[in-house]
């Protein structure tokens, strides 16, 4: 964070100093909320949570080097006190922000916001300094902890927005007001919550709606082959730049395909002129999301040469999305575990297609969840494009709504040995131990709440150790 003394952030949050023999000391170091993070010169922001309270480690922090703690009580250290740490926390963001002046970007979506927000990062970070979301800090606490991290050289500011309802995301843009706005696409992550995807649309569009006026500099980014995005354009004063597969999109692919090991490659069209990018990640979806980063960064005036190399060269950053790892026995383990929609379900499903051609595939499945009414038949239909696929062998991981994932598999016809249902992860730990065999592509993937990395990480280290059994 860029230095502040300690009297200016009790202003700015609306708190009373105590126990600080010098006002004007300064923080200088990061604002963390993770006593293990402390350094020199942080301040320390005392969360009380379920089963810890952050109040508890103030004399531990402040001993580690904490200039202070933002609390919501005295602490017997150097502290800064509120009523609300959260909305302390937010209002510190947003005065950062605002003194910092950075080009701040901003993006929602229901599905791939990680992937693309790291994909964003990783090309205008070859232009100048970037500071973005780590993984997927993107709430109310994440969000103003990220905007923390920027410094006075940091040029541009990537932030990751979630909503679990309407009103979520234009409390976070009022924290950290974005100049550029990008919305990926609308579908059935969290429908349960928010009771449709006409609610869905409305919370996402608040981004748009966020935006300053095209005259001063504001850009709403819109996926032109998303329908319900694409009708935010109406939303907002900011100028519109639509990305996607459709001619009419500013910023466009052509002649996608996917390589032989299952990566994307296509002809990126911006209006500056084309390139050709075959990136290093896996699935056809990451085109969409390789779209949208190459409209922001063109916005952002980045040559089109320029950005068809960075995404050509970019990774994963956030781990269990799509990781791909052989094994020494040539098993190739996909842990795409950290969390699932019907929508990133069949985009994993169909790059476990393309990799696995010519090979055995396994599809290691459990509960999305959050679907609400909608659970039973997407669970179902997850299962019958499992089938339609040729997936060779969907082990669906769980209770009720992985029976659903394997009913649906056996009534698209998926019968004898194609289809399994195990009740939990060490039993389809235990059958793949089994059954894998030199060759064979594992998909892992489910909500976060299921846990299913602990398959992939198993199966990882039974290929280290050299258990499996050649066949």
């Amino acid at each position: 964070m860029i230095a502040l003394s300690l009297a200016e952030i009790a202003a700015v949050v609306g708190g009373q100093t105590y126990d600080i023999p010098d006002p004007s000391a300064e923080v200088t170091g990061p604002v963390v909320r993770d006593s293990r993070e402390v350094e020199p010169g942080s301040l320390f922001v005392a969360f009380v949570g379920e089963h810890v309270d952050g109040h508890d480690f103030a004399r531990a922090v402040v001993e580690a080097g904490a200039a202070a703690v933002l609390a919501s009580r005295p602490v017997g250290v150097p502290a800064i006190v509120v009523d609300d740490v959260q909305a302390a926390l937010g209002a510190l963001a947003r005065h950062v922000v605002r003194k910092l002046g950075t080009t701040l970007v901003a993006l929602t979506g229901s599905a791939g916001k990680t992937s693309t927000k790291d994909l964003i990062a990783q090309v205008l970070r070859r232009k100048a300094p970037t500071v973005f979301t780590p993984g997927s800090l993107n709430n109310e606490i994440g969000l103003p902890l990220t905007a923390l991290s920027a410094t006075a050289e940091t040029r541009f500011l990537v932030l990751e927005m979630g909503a679990r309802g309407i009103g979520h995301i234009r409390y976070l843009a009022e924290l950290t007001p974005p100049k550029i706005g990008l919305v990926l696409n609308v579908g059935s992550a969290h429908i349960g919550e928010f009771g449709g995807r006409e609610q869905i649309a409305q919370a996402k569009g608040e981004l748009v709606e966020s935006l300053p006026p095209a005259h001063e500099g504001g850009t709403a980014i819109l996926n032109a082959d998303d329908p319900l995005v694409r009708a935010m354009a109406s939303r907002t004063k900011a100028k519109v730049v639509l990305f996607g597969e459709t001619d009419e999109a500013d910023v466009r692919a052509e002649n996608v395909r996917l390589t032989d090991s299952g990566q994307p490659s296509f002809s990126l069209h911006t209006p500056s002129g084309c390139s050709d990018v075959t990136m290093r990640l896996y699935g056809e979806h990451h085109v969409s999301n390789a779209l949208a980063a190459a409209a922001v960064a063109h916005e952002l005036g980045m040559s089109v040469t320029e950005i068809a190399t960075a995404l050509s060269e970019a990774g994963s950053l956030s781990r269990w999305r799509m990781e791909v790892t052989e094994r020494p026995d040539g098993v190739t383990i996909v842990n795409d575990a950290y969390n699932a929609n019907p929508e990133s379900m069949r985009a994993a499903l169909r790059a476990l297609a393309a990799m696995g051609k010519g090979r055995r595939t396994w599809a290691v499945l459990g509960k999305m969840a959050e679907l609400g009414d909608e659970a039973l038949a997407e669970h179902d239909a997850v299962g019958r494009l499992a089938v339609r696929l040729n997936v060779g062998k969907l082990v669906a991981v769980g209770g009720r709504e992985a029976a659903w994932l394997q009913l649906g598999a056996y009534n698209e016809g998926s019968w004898g040995e194609e289809s399994v249902h195990v009740s939990d992860a060490q039993a389809a730990v235990d059958l793949l131990r089994s059954e894998l065999r030199p060759g064979d592509v594992v998909l892992v993937k489910a909500s976060r709440s299921v846990g299913l990395e602990s398959v992939a990480q198993a199966l990882l280290a039974t290929g280290a150790e050299g258990e499996v059994a050649a066949r």
